[in-house]
């Protein structure tokens, strides 16, 4: 594996972390630069471990959960869809 590929697992392994653990997330979906996620329980979403993840801004609406990680965010996105 390449360092750039092992990388972007940490990343989405962080970014995890920060919504709450994979069993939180319902759905995640790369947009240019945004995740897209859909939570189960958005309080157990961390804002700062996302922005300790990379993340470079968090928009919460309910469930709907969308982490600002700039272009890595389809990458990132199907590192998590892996996990799930």
């Amino acid at each position: 594996m390449e360092n750039r590929e092992k990388d972007m697992a940490t990343k989405a392994e962080k970014i995890v972390a920060g919504l709450g653990g994979i069993d939180n997330i319902e759905e995640v979906e790369g947009c240019i630069t945004r995740l897209r996620t859909e939570v189960v329980d958005p309080d157990k979403v961390d804002e700062a471990a996302l922005k300790a993840a990379g993340a470079h801004g968090v928009v919460k609406m309910g469930t709907a959960i969308q982490v600002v990680i700039g272009t890595d965010a389809d990458p990132v996105a199907a590192d998590i869809e892996d996990m799930m």
